[in-house]
């Protein structure tokens, strides 16, 4: 099972202040769950004149009460009480041609629910008319536009069901096609198994569909709060305003007691 969440807003910034708060974006007031960022690649691109950055998100993050009361006891493991997940980060930013591609998806429970989100960041541009009678496209630098799209894909139940298509035949050759089994030995499921596991999964991506409407809004407020810093004292406060709410998520000392 497979959903899709679109949105599409405008931050009343700047490309280049819009592109710079997102790698600035934590910690903030509206994402204290965020425990940790580390870079885990960055390289620029001298022919193509883009920045390319691999970061790796430590979230204080758990299944969702709701998620948890749909799947059989035990079957997390001790990973539904860590409280903390991975999310990977890649982005890629051209700010001669104004745009920034940036992908995140989930690196714990994708066995449950897999999220994909990418997003779109491009100053915009107008059309005007030139000397000449034609027209060409002039930027706008005053917006910048932002564009979502979020894919949510729940396996939960497929397990079992890719154990049987083994034991019954079905192998994949080197060039990963699938040789199916003869029609008599193909694994059986019954309507009721078969309905079941496609409205869990429905459900999960339901539920997972739902948070992350909430989450963009708080993701939305958060660069807010940043771009307003930049605004009123550049870097400076960006970085200030960081180091406040660093401590007031965790004390003066920081998230490790001095020991």
């Amino acid at each position: 099972m497979v959903k899709f969440y679109e949105s599409s807003f405008s931050y009343d910034y700047p490309f280049p202040a819009v592109s710079l708060a997102y790698f600035l974006r934590y910690p903030n007031p509206y994402a204290k769950h965020v425990l940790s960022t580390d870079v885990i690649d960055r390289h620029f691109d001298s022919v193509s004149q883009r920045l390319y950055t691999t970061r790796l998100h430590l979230k204080r993050s758990k299944l969702p009460p709701t998620v948890l009361k749909l799947l059989p006891k035990g079957i997390l493991g001790s990973n539904s009480d860590s409280g903390q997940s991975y999310i990977l980060e890649k982005s890629i930013v051209d700010v001669k041609e104004g745009w920034m591609t940036t992908e995140t998806r989930n690196l714990e429970w994708t066995g449950i629910l897999s999220v994909v989100e990418k997003q779109s960041y491009i100053r915009p541009t107008r059309e005007i008319a030139s000397d000449g009678g034609g027209t060409s496209n002039e930027p706008q630098n005053g917006t910048t536009d932002v564009k979502t799209s979020t894919t949510f894909v729940s396996r939960f139940g497929q397990g079992g069901h890719r154990t049987a298509r083994r034991k019954a035949g079905v192998v994949s050759n080197n060039n990963d096609s699938v040789v199916e089994a003869p029609d008599d030995v193909q694994p059986k499921r019954g309507f009721l198994s078969s309905w079941s596991t496609s409205s869990l999964q429905r459900t999960i991506e339901a539920i997972g569909m739902r948070r992350t409407r909430e989450a963009l809004l708080k993701s939305k407020d958060g660069m807010n709060v940043v771009l307003g810093r930049m605004r009123s004292g550049g870097l400076v406060e960006v970085l200030e305003g960081m180091r406040k709410d660093r401590e007031a998520m965790y004390g003066p000392e920081g998230p490790w007691k001095r020991t």
